[in-house]
């Protein structure tokens, strides 16, 4: 049970709000050390850890590459493009998101999401678009919430539906791993196919 110390000090170390990487690295080393790893192999599993999972890192990264952007007027300028073009509405650019969202699932890339592109950028332009056709500069706090909440649901709705479009995306695998273990062969192209229409109906339902 000594081994599992490094569960309580992430714990102890977030109670005592240290240093998030600090915690991990110590808590990694000292259940190494109790495991009866040298400090060479406890390297040596963190490196191969982080390599492996090194994709995950470049979500981190594109956070403050956001967040300079915003503090530089990105979501102003995404607000002022978009009341710039009479033709744009709300539920037109919420409309073509879900669309794109729905497209970049379907070719298995991730390049979407709410921090990358709801808050920055669809949000924006919605409510831009909205004080542009009703020529006002506030927005009643109940719309604007419910403006916030549509654009985050395109993206949801896009990323569900799109996803199970790429025949390698990780829901058609699961599907095919419990069908499997009930003894049912499902093929994932086949499945693949059925989700075109699925998320077709999904595009044109959702701002009908």
């Amino acid at each position: 049970m000594i081994k599992l110390i490094g569960i309580l000090i992430v714990v102890v170390g977030f109670i005592f709000k240290v240093d998030a990487l600090l915690i991990v690295l110590v808590a990694g080393i000292v259940t190494g050390l109790l495991s009866g790893m040298n400090f060479i192999q406890i390297l040596d599993v963190m490196g191969k850890a982080f390599v492996d999972n090194r994709s995950m890192s470049l979500f981190v990264l594109t956070l403050p590459a956001i967040a300079l952007a915003e503090k530089h007027g990105l979501r102003e300028q995404a607000a002022k493009l978009i009341s710039s073009i009479k033709a744009a509405t709300a539920g037109r650019i919420l409309s073509l998101y879900l669309g794109i969202r729905i497209l970049i699932g379907a070719l298995g890339l991730r390049l979407g999401g709410h921090a990358q592109f709801v808050r920055p950028l669809v949000a924006p332009m919605v409510t831009g678009a909205v004080q542009s056709k009703y020529g006002v500069q506030e927005i009643p706090e109940d719309l604007y919430e419910d403006l916030m909440g549509y654009s985050a649901s395109s993206e949801n709705y896009g990323n569900f539906y799109g996803q199970n479009i790429f025949v390698a995306a990780s829901g058609l695998l699961l599907i095919q791993g419990v069908f499997k273990e009930a003894g049912i062969s499902v093929d994932l192209l086949t499945m693949s196919k059925y989700a075109i229409p699925i998320g077709i109906w999904c595009h044109s339902v959702r701002h009908a």
